[in-house]
This record gives C-alpha cells, sequence and structure tokens, in this order.
C-alpha cells in the first residue's frame, strides 16, 4: 500500500511539474503573439533590410578646350566569400586548380600553387571577405578577371566580390596641380578648385535598401544618386606647358628655392596658365605650393609703375622733367637709398628714371610732392584697389599689405621705400592684375580660373568676366605709362628681351627678402626675389603675364636676367601660335571686297600667276619667298612673306590642303587631314620640335 502512494507521489510531481512548464510556454506564446511582436517584427526587419548611401560620381575639371584636368577613375581590389550561399563543395574543388592558375597568370606575382593554398586555407577558416591580392586593378582588368573560373558565377554561386574604390587622378600630371587642387594630397583637405568648387563637383548621393533574402542580399535603389557637374577653366593645357617648362629650365638654371608664372588674357582676366613650382626634399622641382595666389611679398621695383601712376594723375611730374640721381646713392634720415647701378645716372628724365629703374629717382619724386601729406600718396593708391583682395573663388589670397600713415610701423622712412616697393606686401596674381589693367585701358578685372559648369556635356551655366575697377587712372596718364613701360624693353632693364616682330611693355623687379626678425641679411647672406610682369603684343594687348622667381643662388639675381627671359619664351611661343600670320586670321574680315578673291596661302609662283590671270593688283610680288599668305583688301591683295623657321614645325594655318601637306611631309612627319578649305587648326603647335615619323592632324574648314 506504501509502495502505491509513492508511486501515486511521484506522478503527481512529474505531472505537476509538466503542468508548470507549459503553462510558462503557453504564456511566452501569447506574450510574444500579443504582447512584444510589434517589437520583434522591427527586430527582424531591421535585420533583414540595410539603408546603404549610394555615392554619386564627383564632376570632372577640365582645360579650356575640354580635355581632362581632372577626373575620377575607378579601382577596384578582388575578394572572396568563401561561404557563399550557393557555393557547394563539388563547385569549389572543381574550380580551385583553375581560379588558381588564372589568378597566378593575371597578378603574375605568385605561383599558382600558393594561390591554391591559400584559397584552401580561407575556406577551411570559414573566410568571408577574403582579400585575393592586394593590387587593385582597373574596370578593364575587373571584366577579365569576372571571367575567371568560379568567380564568373557571382557573389551567391561563386563568392566573388569586387570591392570599388574612386581615385582622383589628373591626366596632365603636375600641369597646374596646385590650382587644380587635390582630394587627399595632405592632412589639409582638399585645396584649390576642388575645394572652391566641392558643392558643384560632388553631386548627391543615393539611397538604397539592402534586404536579406534566401541567405542573399538585394539591392533596391530608393533614390537615384545625381552625378556632379563638370566645370570648364580658363587654362589652356599647352600654353600650361610652356609656362610649367619655362619656369622649370629657369629654376634648375639659378638653383631658386621657388617661382611662380601666370599667364591672362588681358580683356576678360581668364587665367590661361598659372605654373607654381619649389624645390622638394630631394632636391628636385614640384608644385609644391600655390605661390602664385598665396605668397605675399615685397615686390620691388614692379611697384614703381603704381608710384609713377599717382605722381601723374596728381599733376606732379611730366615724363620729360628732370630728376638728379646724384651718384646713385640718396640718404634718408638714417638710411641710404641706392641704385643697382654703380655711380648712378646723374640728372635723367622722368621717362629713363622709370626705364633704368632709379631707386634715387622714384623715391625723390615721390618724397618731394608727398614727403608733407603721404596720405594723400596711400589714398590714391587705395583708391586705385591695391589695398583690397582680388576677391578670387580659390582660397589662400591674404590681403595685399599697404601702410597708411599713422599705422604702428610707420615712419620717417616708409614712403620713400613704399614708392619703390618695399614695406608693403604683394601677391604675384595681385601684381599682375595691376598691370592687366594697364594693358586694358585702366579696367581692371577680377582674374577668372572657371569659364563655365556642365552637366553630362550640357553648358548649363556660363561665367562673365567681373569688373572690380572701370578705371584705375585716367586714359591719359594709361597712355603715358604705357609708354614708360614701352621703353623698359626698348631701352631699360629689359631690353634683353626686345623682339623687332611684336612689342613688349613691362617692368623688371629686383628685390632684397627679408627673413623674419633677422631682416634682409639673414642666416646664409642676402637673398632676392627676381620679377617681371608686362604684357604682349604691347600695340594690342592680348595677352599679360608675371613671372616671379625666389631665391636664385648662383650668383645671378637680376630680374632681366631671370624672370625676363622666362617671360620671352613664353611671349615668344604664344606669339608663333598666336600672331606671327595675323593677316592670315583677318582674311576672313575683308570679305565685303567682293570683287577681289579670296585666297588660301601657298607657293608664291602659284598664286601670282593667277591674280595676274584675273587681273588682280598684288602688292608685294616682288618678295623673294618661295611661300606667301595673302589678304584681300579693299582695292588690293597684299601678299606676305610666309617664313618657316628650321628645326620646328611650322605655322601651316592659312595654306590650303596640299600645299600644308607639301610643307610637313618635307620635313618627314606623317599628316593627316580632316576637313576641306584652309587649314585652321594643327595638332603639333609652331616652334615645337618634332621627330621624323610623328603624325600631326590638320584641321580644314
Amino acid at each position: 500500500m506504501q509502495i502505491k502512494k509513492d508511486i501515486i507521489l511521484r506522478f503527481g510531481i512529474f505531472y505537476i511539474l509538466v503542468a508548470i512548464i507549459s503553462t510558462l510556454v503557453i504564456g511566452k506564446i501569447v506574450a510574444l503573439q500579443f504582447f512584444d511582436s510589434s517589437n520583434l517584427k522591427a527586430k527582424i526587419k531591421k535585420d533583414a533590410s540595410t539603408l546603404i548611401t549610394i555615392e554619386a560620381n564627383r564632376g570632372d575639371i577640365l582645360a579650356s578646350d575640354m580635355r581632362k584636368l581632372a577626373c575620377s577613375v575607378p579601382s577596384y581590389r578582388i575578394h572572396f566569400d568563401t561561404r557563399a550561399q550557393g557555393l557547394t563543395s563539388d563547385v569549389f574543388n572543381q574550380n580551385i586548380d583553375s581560379l588558381a592558375l588564372c589568378l597566378s597568370k593575371f597578378f603574375n606575382d605568385q605561383p599558382a600553387s600558393v594561390y591554391r593554398k591559400k584559397l584552401l586555407q580561407a575556406r577551411a577558416n570559414g573566410k568571408r571577405y577574403f582579400r585575393v591580392n592586394s593590387r587593385r586593378i582597373t574596370y578593364t582588368e575587373l571584366q577579365k578577371v569576372k571571367e575567371f573560373p568560379l568567380f564568373r558565377l557571382g557573389a551567391n554561386l561563386g563568392g566573388f566580390i569586387p570591392q570599388k574604390f574612386e581615385e582622383r587622378k589628373l591626366p596632365f600630371g603636375v600641369l597646374a596641380s596646385r590650382t587644380i587642387g587635390s582630394l587627399n594630397i595632405d592632412k589639409r583637405g582638399i585645396f584649390g578648385i576642388e575645394n572652391a568648387y566641392h558643392n558643384e563637383l560632388k553631386g548627391d548621393t543615393g539611397v538604397a535598401k539592402k534586404t536579406r533574402v534566401s541567405g542573399t542580399y538585394l539591392k533596391e535603389v530608393e533614390v537615384e544618386p545625381v552625378d556632379g557637374h563638370d566645370l570648364i577653366t580658363t587654362i589652356d593645357i599647352d600654353l600650361q606647358d610652356v609656362a610649367e617648362n619655362a619656369l622649370l629650365r629657369q629654376l634648375t638654371a639659378h638653383d631658386a628655392h621657388h617661382g611662380s608664372v601666370i599667364l591672362m588674357e588681358v580683356a576678360t582676366g581668364e587665367v590661361k596658365a598659372i605654373a607654381n613650382l619649389g624645390k622638394t626634399k630631394d632636391g628636385s622641382y614640384g608644385e609644391v605650393y600655390n605661390y602664385a595666389i598665396g605668397e605675399a611679398t615685397e615686390p620691388g621695383s614692379t611697384f614703381k609703375l603704381a608710384s609713377m601712376i599717382v605722381a601723374l594723375e596728381d599733376g606732379f611730374i611730366r615724363l620729360t622733367d628732370t630728376v638728379d640721381t646724384h651718384n646713385g646713392t640718396y640718404k634718408y634720415y638714417d638710411r641710404i637709398m641706392r641704385d643697382s647701378h654703380q655711380g648712378g645716372y646723374g640728372k635723367i628724365t622722368v621717362k629713363e628714371v622709370f626705364e633704368k629703374s632709379s631707386n634715387v629717382g622714384v623715391s625723390k619724386l615721390i618724397v618731394e610732392n608727398y614727403g608733407k601729406n603721404p596720405k594723400r600718396f596711400v589714398d590714391r593708391l587705395y583708391s586705385m584697389g591695391l589695398n583690397s583682395k582680388l576677391g578670387i573663388t580659390l582660397k589662400g589670397e591674404p590681403k595685399p599689405r599697404i601702410k597708411y600713415p599713422g599705422d604702428e610701423s610707420w615712419s620717417g622712412v616708409t614712403l620713400p621705400w613704399m614708392s619703390i616697393g618695399y614695406e608693403i606686401q604683394q601677391t604675384p596674381l595681385q601684381v599682375l592684375a595691376f598691370f592687366n589693367a594697364i594693358a586694358n585701358n585702366g579696367k581692371l578685372m577680377k582674374p577668372m580660373f572657371i569659364k563655365g559648369i556642365a552637366h553630362h556635356g550640357e553648358l548649363i551655366q556660363e561665367m562673365e568676366p567681373v569688373v572690380l575697377n572701370h578705371s584705375i587712372c585716367s586714359i591719359e596718364t594709361i597712355e603715358k605709362v604705357h609708354e614708360m613701360l614701352l621703353g623698359v624693353v626698348k631701352n631699360g632693364t629689359a631690353k634683353n628681351i626686345y623682339d623687332e616682330r611684336y612689342q613688349i611693355a613691362g617692368k623688371t623687379g629686383t628685390s632684397l627678402i627679408a627673413k623674419g626678425t633677422s631682416g634682409y641679411k639673414g642666416e646664409g647672406g642676402k637673398s632676392y626675389q627676381a620679377s617681371f610682369a608686362g604684357y604682349f603684343p604691347a600695340d594690342r594687348p592680348m595677352y599679360s603675364c608675371i613671372i616671379v622667381v625666389n631665391g636664385p643662388s648662383n650668383d645671378v639675381y637680376y630680374a632681366n636676367i631671370v624672370a625676363g627671359n622666362v617671360f620671352k619664351e613664353i611671349s615668344d611661343r604664344v606669339y608663333a601660335q598666336s600672331y606671327e600670320l595675323p593677316e592670315v586670321e583677318q582674311s576672313l574680315v575683308y570679305e565685303y571686297a567682293e570683287h577681289l578673291p579670296y585666297s588660301k596661302g601657298g607657293k608664291k609662283q602659284e598664286l601670282l600667276k593667277v591674280f595676274k590671270d584675273i587681273g588682280v593688283t598684288v602688292n608685294g610680288s616682288e618678295l623673294k619667298s618661295t611661300w606667301i599668305s595673302s589678304v584681300a583688301q579693299e582695292h588690293v591683295v597684299q601678299v606676305k612673306e610666309k617664313i618657316f623657321q628650321k628645326g620646328v614645325v611650322p605655322n601651316v594655318k592659312g595654306l590650303g590642303a596640299k600645299d600644308a601637306v607639301a610643307v610637313l611631309e618635307n620635313l618627314g612627319l606623317k599628316v593627316v587631314v580632316n576637313g576641306y578649305g584652309r587649314v585652321t587648326d594643327q595638332s603639333i603647335p609652331m616652334g615645337t620640335a618634332y621627330h621624323k615619323g610623328a603624325t600631326i592632324y590638320l584641321k580644314l574648314s
């Protein structure tokens, strides 16, 4: 009886336990169903679906002829999901040998056996994101890799996972690279055009929903990304190449610390070329800083232009007035002003003072007329905008430093030294903008770096030139200083760059560089800055240009040699490409003379025979030249000699196809012609050295 009671007790306890457990399970089910269901569903949805960002394609930065200066180039790293949902052991084992062989041949860095071993080890360890190789591959290479055994099955069945990277590339290397800017060149982040127009370039990101279904992810785009805009710059890549190389040769020749070049279009302020080169740690030169925009220094004698304009505007001086420069020295308080010419110039005219860049002469003119009222002198400088930023879109432009009477640092010698370009600070771009205003009949232009914004090849915004000051001074003063700037090149400090073919107007500037608290005689001795600013062709200015070379150290530091020669090299190339035969370009202007025929340039004998047969009067028929060009004027056809310089590619613009091909093929060039009519463009610019067998493309219209 007792045994029966024990059995009943045990079963009772068991049933009670079962009942309790059942009650707990049922309670949990009820709780999940009616109380926690919303939270659980949200968690499941969160785990199953994830919002991801789709980056937009960054816009390109283009040269003025639409060639790419900066663009985004995709690259990829290859990863392998060894435990992909559909990757079975049979499929993996059947393809592992051939995949390893393909990878070995493609990357050419390790034997196939090594790749096979790594892949097997990765699968054994259950790697879901195994990096196959650290090298990034191009888009074209990616298409080849996609066809490899196993990888061709895709992500779910073959475990193929390409990781995409966007790299910003500069197709033309260092050319204008500091102005173009970068996204990752240093810890300061982006700069240059990349920074100034970041919002236009970056585009708008998109959004996609990534949902996990049956062990794999499906991506559904909810908001499409919008590609960034393209920027059309003012940079002429051919002129940029000329400027960069001319500067590099001069910096190397004089072992200078750094230098910059800016070439600007006079009428618009468009910057056609801007080069900045400085010494790197290994002693070579590279674009390490944008000196043209960001470095303000004492400009030296180029500032004498502003001083002379002030005195001319106030009517205090005339070009024919004389100034006694004595023996080239003059004392102001405890400091002695010196001319670079040993022994001085004695008594010379105001025009000669400027042409010879006499420090004594300029300072005496300013002190004699403004010594008792220096505010009048500085106010006139301010009225021309010389104390204001140019307001360019690129960051880094410092405010010019031009002292004002009453400033803490103003002293008795400030006015004379300011008049010759000391105790003030300007950037090369600020100096050039002022010279450009002289070439532009007094109109001060805001330097332009961007001329348009495009989207997928369609121009959506065109930038207009901006006038900062419609008249910095009177036309009468402009004409006088223009005459003085011409005299500097013809008779003065820059006569070494005088050219009979076209006129150059400009001013040299050689200045000592102050070295912080140690002054102008710092450690290592004196250091100089050589500069030349001007414009050409002076009779109808099209381009202005400034060259600044800082720290030449081979015992040659005078501006006419160090900076002037760079200016001349650049102006020669620009003139050769644009101005050498202006009559060819102007021939269409004279189409109103309907009774006179328009002709292409060509062989003199053939052209003169045609003109004679149709009874047209020709001027210049006596020229002893094989090749000529012609201009149909109102009552006569004017012919001019067409010269082809030896050793360089000639200018065949204006010639017909037959003659152009004959000239170029005689030089050993291969010629490809597109269009008909006269030659309007050639792929290799005039004046460029060439090698036989090179191909040149001619555009005819």
